[in-house]
């Protein structure tokens, strides 16, 4: 089974400083049939004007994945971490028992585009955690690279979750497969460009929700850059 969602069925919200496109239920955007996959729980796709971001605020209990596109993200959190994310790295926060952080974009005279992930931890109430890592486009190129899971398999950075997150940048003739449990979930979120999901074409910003299925097949990219999740059911 494979289901695609649109880009331009996601949620949207315009704060001014913040427009942000939400996959799943979130917030002010509330939809009973998009209330995660498995356990993942929130994709949001945020733009952050120049001089803005997101104040102090709390999270417990998640697994917290930033995967920054365009611009910096500058993270600050109680835990005493205090770092700029640019494109090609990937930040893990641990939520665990509480946490509080504030996420900003200092350059006045650029967008952030980032996207904001939450995946459902298989541990609660641990003691909160940071890690950052770089994943360049040559670890992505024609491939899909590992970048989070359960062990930090193969330099990836770890959650306490039973998920995995690949990514990678397809373009003309390149082609990447995975072998999928038909007992869990995948979700395909095509970051931008245009791509083929086991022969259904996506556009940036649409999604591909599977089940079912033991063979995951990426062909025909035009400058995509896309993100696959290995999930439970």
């Amino acid at each position: 089974m494979l289901q695609v969602r649109k880009s331009q069925e996601r949620g949207y919200a315009d704060h001014g400083w913040l427009k942000s496109f939400h996959s799943f239920s979130f917030a002010g955007y509330y939809d009973p049939n998009f209330m995660g996959w498995g356990n993942l729980r929130v994709i949001n796709e945020d733009r952050v004007a120049g001089g803005a971001g997101f104040g102090t605020h709390g999270h417990k209990d998640m697994e917290i994945i930033s995967y920054v596109l365009d611009g910096e993200l500058a993270h600050k959190d109680s835990m005493g971490n205090v770092e700029s994310i640019p494109p090609g790295e990937v930040q893990r926060m641990s939520a665990g028992r509480g946490v509080m952080h504030s996420e900003f974009n200092h350059k006045k005279d650029s967008t952030t585009h980032f996207l904001q992930i939450w995946i459902e931890p298989n541990q609660r109430g641990i003691t909160p955690g940071y890690e950052q890592k770089k994943f360049g486009a040559a670890d992505k190129r024609g491939k899909l690279r590992l970048v989070a899971s359960p062990d930090g398999a193969d330099g990836s950075v770890t959650v306490h979750a039973d998920a995995k997150l690949y990514a990678g940048l397809l373009d003309g003739a390149e082609s990447a497969e995975l072998a999928l449990d038909p007992k869990r979930k995948s979700y395909v979120h095509l970051v931008r460009g245009e791509l083929e999901v086991n022969g259904q074409k996506l556009s940036g910003g649409d999604a591909a929700m599977i089940a079912d299925e033991r063979t995951l097949h990426l062909a025909g990219g035009k400058d995509a850059e896309v993100l696959v999740f290995d999930l439970a059911a």
